[in-house]
């Protein structure tokens, strides 16, 4: 079994981060297809191994079998996703401006592709001890750049990150690429201290808000800044106009409870907040209601994380406009929760992420009163829009208002469940991340890219992919 320390010394940091630095070169060098060859060799690594990583990660998240395989099947396509990314080189973003007389004067041969930036600090996610990772897709996309990857790992799976880390390495190095390509830290000042090296170049993050600011401060301290891609917190609105609540009550009911309670609330991408219309829309609530009284409640991944969703939910229950529908949360449970208030008169907490099982059915009157409350809504990953064509002229009144405020807009579906794909986006305005590009899916490889332009290079000196 390999070995690392949970928590590593500023001596060992300071050591990793140098071997990162002298690998970015040699693995900027390396021919793409190695690259996609390495990526797919760390495929079959986790898969040959899935029944032990299935119990090693049960053991330390208590995320049940069936949750875990389906996790490691979508780690698997998603580096397979990226193999294909870096062979067919789209993501270089190649551009060739011929030689030509111009209104400005003779233009020069110039030839612009993209470059990798050098090391990552990628900060795995405490929720998904697979596609988010060690194995997941921040890794993934550094190393499919060009990238080496400083992983800290989660102290929630520290045995399971140790496992696959060890899998990713030897696939890594069969493939050719460089022993340093991927290394891991632990602790919380390693955290800390990894984001200040002077050798890492950016920071890829999933976590809490809090978490995000303390180490945007930390790097707003570097003599040299660097860019920080965090992924942090969403209530992912949900929003039922009058025709689908009468055309779909039923339907909508249960997909919204089942999409608000599914791995127990415990996903970035859950629907806190459900915008439904007064009496036309009770059937959808009452539909709720009873789907949620119906589940058993179930473990939290840690025992701190049930005790802060059991606080958090209390707090916003000593507001008066906050009316529970359900049974509150203790702290050794995580009961799924139902809340409502009203779309004119609630407490602006709601606002604010809860990781867990919870949904606040937010009743509104009128369109006027939908509209202005949308308005006021903080950026998402995630807007889901349910209208029937009844609903048309509200229902673009409506995108207008949050098109601006979310990454993804879904249509008569539920936002839980994130396709690994070229079209994919996985971020949004702040507070969902800080970043304009995706965290899943072929584009987030942008992030760890930056354009270089050769001007009237001979030949002998364009690199292989500037060469054509």
């Amino acid at each position: 079994m390999t070995s690392v320390s949970y928590d590593t010394s500023e001596a060992e940091l300071a050591a990793i981060c140098k071997r990162a630095s002298a690998a970015a070169d040699p693995l900027r060098s390396v021919d793409r297809q190695l690259r996609a060859v390495a990526l797919q060799n760390a495929a079959e690594a986790l898969e040959s191994r899935c029944d032990d990583l299935v119990e090693i990660a049960g053991a330390e998240t208590r995320l049940g079998e069936a949750r875990l395989n389906r996790e490691l099947a979508r780690t698997s396509y998603q580096l397979r996703h990226f193999a294909r990314v870096v062979d067919d080189a789209e993501y270089l973003e190649f551009r060739h401006d011929e030689p030509s007389d111009t209104a400005m004067g003779a233009q020069p041969d110039l030839r612009r592709y993209l470059v990798a930036v050098g090391p990552v600090a990628v900060f795995g996610a405490g929720n998904f001890p697979f596609a988010f990772s060690v194995p997941g897709g921040d890794t993934v996309a550094a190393v499919a750049a060009g990238c080496p990857a400083v992983v800290k790992i989660h102290p929630d799976h520290p045995q399971t990150s140790i496992e696959c880390g060890a899998l990713l390495i030897d696939a890594f190095v069969c493939a050719g690429l460089p022993a340093d390509t991927l290394q891991l830290v632990g602790g919380f000042k390693a955290g800390r201290d990894l984001v200040v090296d002077p050798a890492i170049k950016a920071v890829a993050f999933t976590g809490s808000p809090g978490g995000g600011r303390a180490l945007m401060k930390a790097i707003s301290e570097r003599e040299e800044p660097i860019p920080f891609f965090g992924e942090l917190g969403s209530v992912n609105p949900v929003i039922v106009l009058k025709g689908a609540a009468s055309a779909r009550a039923g339907e909508i009911g249960i997909g919204l409870a089942g999409s608000g309670t599914v791995d127990n609330g415990q996903l970035c991408t859950q629907p806190q907040l459900v915008y439904v219309p007064r009496e036309i829309g009770d059937p959808v609530v009452d539909e709720m209601v009873r789907v949620f009284a119906g589940l058993e409640p179930q473990a939290f991944l840690t025992d701190a994380g049930a005790a802060r969703f059991a606080a958090n939910v209390g707090r916003l229950c000593r507001d008066s406009r906050i009316i529970p529908l359900t049974p509150l949360p203790s702290s050794s449970k995580c009961a799924p929760t139902l809340l409502t208030t009203s779309c004119t008169n609630f407490p602006v907490e709601i606002y604010d992420e809860v990781f867990g099982p919870l949904q606040i059915i937010v009743r509104y009157e009128s369109d006027d009163d939908l509209l202005a409350a949308l308005r006021a809504l903080p950026g998402s990953l995630t807007a889901t829009l349910h209208a029937e064509d009844t609903d048309r002229h509200l229902a673009l009144r409506v995108l207008s208002a949050i098109d601006s405020k979310v990454g993804r807009l879904i249509f008569n579906g539920y936002p839980t469940g994130v396709m690994v794909a070229a079209a994919q986006t996985h971020g949004g305005p702040w507070p969902s991340s800080n970043s304009q590009h995706s965290s899943v899916g072929a584009t987030s490889i942008r992030r760890f890219l930056r354009p270089i332009t050769y001007q009237a290079a001979p030949s002998w000196a364009l690199p292989a992919d500037l060469a054509g």
